[in-house]
């Protein structure tokens, strides 16, 4: 019988057969962890460094090195030379400009806008602040037809007039938006719109204590509204709205809709906001473990 042999050893820098080296990842582990190291950033995350980068995937301190370098060297990250930390870089903003140069969000919004007209039969519309205004970018129709014989997108509303920019403007700082319109000339676009900025200070606070917005004629004597707000935590960007015209006749009240309008104003701010991760990949333990506070 020949004698047994001691099979050789594996070269320096490489695994035996049949084993996984510690930190190896396919192609598609690391595009997740590059994924997950840009979805980490948030207002109150706006920077990392390597240490703590690789503490908190529990990952070795060169694989987080080399992920930071890697994102940095294609501009979706950028070090500050002097603390070696990484915040976002340029390719970051020119991926948002490119989705929203072809109606990204206008696109996004209107999947929400489509279910809520079906639900209340009226026009749904989604506007983004535009300095003292909000700037319709979405409206889908209910089976009533259009408010107005022109489509609303593009459609500009002061801040103090109307249900569709209260309920933006509503939910900012109370000092930020007392120095953005204390002291401006308000038109009066009907007799019902306010301009006393007691008594527009009064429609914010009650439209905050609510949640949501009502107005009839306020901006336009034709229409009435009820809008709320579109949160990503406790900041608004923008807000939802459900517009009737006076001269139909319903069955129901528009502001029997209050829920499906606060449902929707939530769905579209969950689309356009993905909440940290409860569970952040182990990478080099192959586990999840529960995020850090």
């Amino acid at each position: 019988m020949p004698p047994a042999t001691t099979p050789d050893p594996a070269p320096s820098g490489t695994t035996p057969p049949g084993t996984t080296p510690p930190e190896s990842s396919s192609p598609l582990q690391t595009v997740d962890r590059a994924l997950q190291v840009l979805l980490s950033y948030s207002e109150t995350r706006t920077e990392w460094g390597v240490f703590e980068l690789a503490e908190e995937f529990g990952i070795t301190k060169s694989t987080s090195q080399r992920l930071l370098a890697a994102l940095a060297a294609q501009g979706f990250l950028a070090a500050d030379p002097y603390t070696r930390r990484y915040h976002l870089g340029p390719a970051m903003w020119r991926m948002a400009a490119l989705w929203e140069r072809g109606g990204g969000l206008a696109r996004l919004a209107e999947q929400v806008l489509a279910d809520l007209a079906a639900a209340t039969g009226r026009t749904a519309s989604f506007t983004i602040p535009d300095g003292f205004h909000v700037r319709c970018i979405a409206a889908v129709d209910g089976e009533h037809g259009p408010v107005r014989s022109h489509p609303l997108v593009g459609d500009l509303y002061p801040a103090h007039a109307g249900a569709t920019s209260r309920a933006y403007f509503a939910f900012l700082d109370p000092l930020a938006r007392r120095n953005m319109l204390s002291g401006r000339p308000f038109a009066r676009y009907t007799e019902l719109t306010e301009v006393d900025e007691a008594g527009l200070d009064r429609l914010f606070d009650e439209a905050y204590r609510t949640g949501w917005a009502f107005s009839e004629g306020e901006y336009d004597s034709t229409t009435r509204a009820i809008a709320a707000p579109v949160l990503i935590g406790s900041n608004p960007v923008g807000s939802i709205s459900v517009v009737e015209p006076k001269v139909f006749e319903y069955d129901d009240d528009l502001r029997d809709h209050v829920p499906a309008l606060l449902d929707a104003a939530a769905t579209l701010a969950g689309l356009l906001h993905r909440p940290p991760t409860p569970a952040q990949r182990d990478w080099r333990r192959g586990r999840s473990r529960a995020a850090r506070p």
